[in-house]
Order: C-alpha cells, then sequence, then structure tokens
C-alpha cells in the first residue's frame, strides 16, 4: 500500500549559517535507511565542513548557485543543473552567491550524521 508523506521533518544543519533542511524521505521521516529525499534552502554565504560520505548524493539545483568543492577543483552547479558526488570521496558543499540556493537531495543509502564523516574543526 503506497504511504503518504504529507509534511517533511525540518532537520538541523550543519554550517557557518543557518540553513532549511527538510527531509520527506529517509531515516528521520520516514525510517527508510535505504534513501533520502531532502529539499534545502541555504543563504548566501553558507558553508559546510568538508566531508567523506559513505553515501550517493545526487543533487538537482532548483534556483541559485551551489559550489561543490572536491579534491580535483571545484563545481559550480546552476539552477537547472545537477552533480553526482560519490561514496568515499572528500566534498565541501558552499553557497557563495548573495541568493544563496535552493536544492533537492537524494542520498543512496540515507543521509545519517554516523555516515557523513564531516572533517573535524
Amino acid at each position: 500500500m503506497p504511504t503518504l508523506i504529507d509534511h517533511p521533518q525540518r532537520i538541523e544543519a550543519a554550517g557557518n549559517k543557518p540553513k532549511i533542511i527538510d527531509e520527506y524521505v529517509g531515516r528521520v521521516r520516514s525510517g527508510d535507511a535505504a534513501l533520502s529525499v531532502a529539499h534545502m534552502r541555504s543563504p548566501g554565504g553558507w558553508l559546510e565542513p568538508g566531508q567523506r560520505p559513505e553515501f550517493d548524493e545526487f543533487t538537482v539545483v532548483l534556483r541559485g548557485l551551489l559550489r561543490v568543492e572536491h579534491e580535483g577543483g571545484h563545481l559550480e552547479v546552476r539552477a537547472g543543473q545537477a552533480v553526482i558526488t560519490r561514496a568515499g570521496e572528500w566534498v565541501r558543499y558552499s553557497t557563495p552567491g548573495d541568493e544563496g540556493a535552493e536544492y533537492i537531495a537524494v542520498c543512496l543509502p540515507a543521509f545519517s550524521p554516523a555516515t557523513v564523516h564531516r572533517d573535524e574543526g
């Protein structure tokens, strides 16, 4: 039987500024460990610690610019574009533009604080 998710669960975000994470599917909202789907809204100048997660992340930018730093440089992902980061890769997400960014992130398996492996400090 299909399951209706009538509203997301707001989750606290890491980073230097407040960022909104609304999880629709995942460990917190639906109890699913297989994957997570979240709607993200981050302000201009937001930066989170680098990480080396144990999950693949598929991100579609709806508005603004999302910068994805990686060991070989960085990507500028704009509205209408997507980026895939693979488990085990070091990445750091930020929204350097004044308008910030709005995006959808799908993690496979689901996001977990225990498997994101954020940089210290």
